[in-house]
């Protein structure tokens, strides 16, 4: 039976290419999820992700879909896809779906977290989790700088992508930043992010935080429209896609 089926994933992105399919397939999360959907269904499937994480970028709920051949029910889809994969990557729950999902044109939202550690003594067991930092930010500067960037805005300055084409123009609705402890936690939550985009919102704040920019230049950032005005792109390690909203 042909069926349209959306898949909520969770993975750990350190040793892959981040989840576009590109040529090597053993080193994406696409790839990996299409090469045991082909085995399982035994034809070539084509899976769509609600994004495109970069490489070493993790995710907590992304969500994808695939037209299946298959007369498994969700939940035997979900254990063998799980029995599968690598232990990095879960599937945490497969629907049915109707024949327009579609899991990226139909997205209305997504949230990201990006944490960072300015603890004393090394993280052994979220290095992977987590960018490190060598003194701790001012929190309350990196929030009035968050200020300026809620809302709708030109994010062009915070492309990764110079060759981008279609419109920069995004709606960010929330920027958090909290310290819990040792670690620093940034969550964004918008309409959609542009390449690269909380990695550089990230380490655009972190050079407010270190008393290299004011907040108040974050209007002239983005008013520049161009990559160099904004601050260095944090590394991927610390971001996490943590949900991906659908109507």
């Amino acid at each position: 039976m042909i069926q349209n089926y959306k898949f909520t994933i969770a993975y750990d992105g350190t040793r892959y290419s981040g989840w576009q399919s590109q040529g090597n397939t053993d080193a994406t999360i696409q790839g990996k999820l299409e090469t045991v959907l082909s085995r399982m269904t035994g034809s070539s499937v084509e899976v769509t992700g609600a994004g495109r994480t970069d490489a070493g970028v993790h995710a907590k709920e992304m969500t994808a879909n695939a037209v299946l051949d298959t007369d498994l029910s969700t939940a035997q889809i979900r254990k063998y896809m799980n029995q599968y994969l690598p232990a990095d990557i879960s599937i945490l729950e497969v629907h049915e779906a109707s024949p327009r999902f579609h899991s990226r044109y139909m997205a209305v939202g997504k949230t990201y977290e990006y944490t960072c550690y300015a603890g004393p003594a090394k993280p052994v067991f979220d290095r992977n989790y987590v960018y490190i930092l060598d003194r701790n930010p001012d929190i309350r500067s990196m929030q009035k700088a968050a200020a300026y960037l809620t809302g709708q805005h030109d994010f062009k300055s915070f492309c990764g992508n110079p060759r981008f084409k279609k419109s920069t123009v995004r709606t960010v609705d929330s920027i958090q930043i909290v310290q819990k402890g040792p670690y620093i936690i940034f969550t964004y939550h918008g309409d959609g992010f542009l390449q690269n985009m909380v990695r550089i919102l990230t380490g655009t704040l972190l050079e407010v935080g270190f008393g290299m920019r004011q907040p108040e230049n974050m209007n002239d950032v983005l008013d520049a429209a161009s990559r160099k005005a904004a601050g260095f792109m944090a590394p991927a390690c610390g971001l996490c896609l943590v949900k991906v909203d659908y109507q």
